[in-house]
């Protein structure tokens, strides 16, 4: 079964939730709002788990399309969000409550189960508000029959917090068992970031995932200055280390900045690995971002390469990607925009040798990106890195044939998983010998010392950000240029 989600915590191992306030008041407020939060938190997770939809993208066609704003609008995306973050972690817990496999369930049954455990387990919503508001949506939406089943379940869920669960079932688990079950990871994720970290930073890796990340603005470069955007988002609070951003709350959508294309949302650790590649020096001339969709990074390529005398090719294999770069892009003059292209980068459309900096942000399995999109983390499993490994070796094969001599090249992932990142640079470099690596110190000095800690385990020449060290996804970049 497919699963997915986007924001939210909960009490207990992790950290707090987010839509605390939006509970408390659905417990204490209008039933029939409570029940249409609930409704559209349900019928959201019905397509995220029947049909591989995105939380993030389906919930805010579903609230405006109902007419849902606000805290209720805060307690439905919550409710969505945590239950599709924490859904292994509860799907255990529900077994054992039950007493049955999760198989032998109406999966619209189970989705309303996990709705309920996610109030009773990672919000502040009362025992009682959460069984009977999941009974009654039970009874409306699958029908009375399965009422009195949903109501014994989470009764039998109530009886116990969630730190108390953990222990309880955990309790015959190996220890990165007994990890993934407190922290909702599955169990080879654990592996692969206990396989980068130190033993100590293991636990606050996998808490800092289940805690949703700030809104991260980026200025467009040449359109408007970082204290225009300061002003328009109401806060003072700049990047921790990119100079573009600023870190804001509420909707995005409100600023005219972010609005007319002079600004963008965009994870910090995202802006950085793109201006990395701006930065040491290289001649002037076209600059390649070879897998560009949706376009945050060749929006924020194209204002740097403007001011360096510089045009953008913007590549794309997906035609609706592409429009999204154009979309991205829309800020700036004509003359300036990339030229955005719709394009197999393994059977690359350019000629070899013909850019002076390219940007290779390779498809990967997100990762990296787990406090935004957790969905991922049950989607994804260790066939799908091995599956991907192939082709991030093509795609840097290619970047590198496309460098011209003396060219920079940007190798970007949004993972931190050993075969995405380190063990594609060397095998790909293993059989070439006009490439050399820049150690990640030069290029992006401000992140250099221990002190900070974006040395990858994998490499010391390599950056890796983490969500726990540096507030940004988990971003991976080798910096390498063609000899």
């Amino acid at each position: 079964m497919a699963r997915s989600p986007s924001t939210g915590s909960g009490k207990g191992r992790g950290g707090p939730g987010n839509g605390q306030d939006a509970a408390e008041d659905a417990r204490s407020g209008s039933t029939q709002v409570a029940d249409r939060s609930r409704r559209a938190a349900f019928d959201a997770l019905r397509r995220v788990t029947g049909g591989d939809a995105y939380a993030n993208l389906v919930l805010p066609g579903l609230l405006a399309e109902r007419g849902i704003t606000g805290r209720d609008a805060a307690f439905a995306t919550e409710l969505l969000n945590g239950t599709c973050r924490w859904l292994g972690t509860y799907d255990a817990i529900i077994a054992s409550a039950s007493g049955r496999a999760l198989g032998s369930l109406q999966p619209a049954v189970v989705d309303l189960l996990r709705l309920g455990t996610h109030q009773l387990l990672g919000m502040r919503v009362g025992t009682h508000a959460a069984v009977s508001e999941t009974v009654d949506l039970a009874g409306a939406t699958v029908g009375r029959r399965v009422t009195g089943l949903v109501n014994a379940v989470l009764r039998r869920v109530a009886a116990h917090d969630r730190d108390d669960w953990v222990d309880r079932l955990g309790a015959d688990r190996d220890p990165r068992d007994r990890l993934a079950l407190a922290y909702a990871h599955p169990r080879w994720v654990v592996d692969a970031y206990a396989d980068l970290l130190p033993a100590d930073e293991l636990v606050d890796a996998l808490a800092a995932d289940n805690v949703s990340p700030e809104v991260a603005l980026v200025v467009r470069p040449g359109l408007a200055e970082l204290d225009e955007l300061v002003a328009e988002a109401g806060t003072d609070e700049v990047g921790r280390w990119s100079p573009f951003a600023v870190r804001g709350a509420g909707n995005p959508g409100d600023l005219p900045l972010v609005r007319t294309g002079r600004a963008g949302v965009q994870d910090e650790g995202s802006q950085l690995v793109a201006w990395g590649v701006t930065r040491p020096p290289a001649a002037p001339g076209w600059w390649l971002d070879l897998s560009a969709g949706p376009g945050g990074k060749a929006a924020l390529l194209t204002g740097l390469a403007t001011t360096a005398g510089s045009r953008v090719l913007a590549g794309e294999l997906a035609p609706h990607r592409a429009a999204l770069v154009v979309g991205a892009t829309r800020g700036y003059p004509l003359d300036q925009r990339p030229v955005v292209v719709v394009a197999d980068a393994t059977r690359p459309p350019w000629r070899d040798g013909t850019f002076t900096r390219v940007l290779a942000d390779v498809p990967c399995t997100g990762l990296g990106a787990l406090r935004r999109r957790p969905e991922a983390r049950w989607r994804r499993n260790p066939g799908d890195v091995e599956a991907l490994h192939g082709l991030q070796r093509a795609l840097l094969t290619t970047a590198l044939d496309a460098a011209a001599p003396g060219g920079l090249v940007a190798y970007v992932t949004c993972s931190p998983h050993r075969r995405e990142t380190a063990d594609v640079v060397h095998e790909v470099l293993a059989g070439r010998d006009d490439v050399e690596v820049v150690p990640f110190t030069t290029v992006l000095p401000e992140l250099a010392g221990p002190s900070v800690g974006a040395v990858a385990a994998t490499d010391g020449d390599f950056l890796q950000l983490w969500p726990h060290r540096h507030g940004t996804d988990a971003m991976f970049a080798a910096y390498l240029r063609r000899r």
